[in-house]
C-alpha cells in the first residue's frame, strides 16, 4: 500500500509556499511543497536582486547542464542588485511554441527551487501547479524532476494529460500536452511538445518519476460520473443560479430542493 504523508503543505502560491518553507515542512517528515507558479518570472527578480545570500547561485552550480545555467545567470543577474525605482526585467510571454531562453528559463527557476527544498535531508519535496497555467507544463515539471521532485500537486482545473508527461519524461521520451483551447475547431491542432533530448548537454540524467496529486473538489467526481438517471439532469442544474431563475424546470426544481429559494425572482 502506498503510504501518503499525514500533512501535506499546501500549494499558497507566487513567493509564499517556497523553498524555504517546503524545506522546513520536509525536514519534519512531512511533506513540504513549493509553488511552481510564475516561478520563472520569480527566479528572474532575485537575480535582479542580486541574488541575497546566494542560493540562488548554488543551485545554479548544482544543475546538470552547466552552459544554461551560465546563460541564464550572465543575462539576468545584476551584481549588488538593481537600482531602487529601476523596473525588474520583463520575461517574454509564454506561446504554445516557446522561445529556447523562456523554456530554459522554467527548467532551471524549477531545478533550483527544488534543489533548494531538498538541500540537508533525504525526505521527499513536493511542486504544486495550477492546471489552468497549461503553457509552463512540460520544461516546469522536467527541471523539477531534475532536481528529484518526489510528488507533483496539480489543482484549478482536471489535470488529465499529466500522468502521461510524468511518464515520458521519466523515461526520456518527448512528452506531449493538449491546451485546452476555447473555439478550437474539432481537430485543430493544440499540442505543445517537450523534448529533453532538444536541452542536454550530454548524456541524459536518469530521472525519477514522481508521484502525481491531482487536487480535485467533491464536485468534479459526481459530475464525471453521475448515476446513469440523473446525468442529464445533473449537466442541466450543475450550476447555482444567483439572482437569476433558471430555465427549465428540472432546475428550478433542483433550486427549490437545494434551498436556493431566495435567489429566485
Amino acid at each position: 500500500m502506498v503510504q501518503f504523508p499525514k500533512i501535506i503543505q499546501g500549494g499558497m502560491g507566487v513567493g509564499v509556499s517556497n523553498w524555504r518553507l517546503a524545506n522546513a515542512v520536509s525536514k519534519l517528515g512531512q511533506l513540504g511543497v513549493v509553488s511552481g507558479t510564475a516561478l520563472d518570472s520569480l527566479f528572474v527578480r532575485r537575480l535582479a536582486d542580486g541574488d541575497p545570500g546566494g542560493h540562488m547561485r548554488r543551485g545554479l552550480d548544482a544543475f546538470p547542464f552547466p552552459e544554461m545555467a551560465k546563460r541564464i545567470w550572465e543575462e539576468y543577474h545584476i551584481p549588488g542588485g538593481k537600482a531602487v525605482g529601476v523596473p525588474y526585467p520583463l520575461m517574454p510571454m509564454h506561446q504554445r511554441r516557446d522561445l529556447r531562453k523562456v523554456v530554459e528559463l522554467c527548467i532551471v527557476s524549477n531545478f533550483v527551487e527544488v534543489y533548494l527544498a531538498r538541500e540537508g535531508h533525504k525526505n521527499p519535496v513536493g511542486i504544486n501547479f495550477l492546471e489552468k497555467v497549461q503553457m509552463p507544463h512540460m520544461s516546469s515539471i522536467y527541471g523539477a524532476m531534475l532536481a528529484g521532485v518526489g510528488y507533483v500537486l496539480m489543482g484549478a482545473g482536471i489535470p488529465l494529460h499529466i500522468p502521461g508527461v510524468l511518464d515520458a519524461l521519466a523515461a526520456q521520451h518527448p512528452a506531449e500536452y493538449r491546451l485546452a483551447v476555447t473555439g478550437a475547431a474539432q481537430g485543430q491542432d493544440t499540442a505543445m511538445n517537450f523534448d529533453p533530448f532538444d536541452y542536454a548537454e550530454g548524456p541524459l540524467p536518469l530521472l525519477h518519476r514522481p508521484r502525481f496529486l491531482a487536487i480535485v473538489s467533491f464536485q468534479y467526481p459526481r459530475y464525471l460520473h453521475p448515476a446513469p438517471r440523473q446525468r442529464t439532469r445533473r449537466r442541466i442544474c450543475s450550476r447555482k443560479s444567483y439572482g437569476r431563475r433558471p430555465q427549465c424546470a428540472s432546475a428550478r426544481q433542483a433550486a427549490a430542493q437545494r434551498g436556493w429559494r431566495t435567489h429566485l425572482r
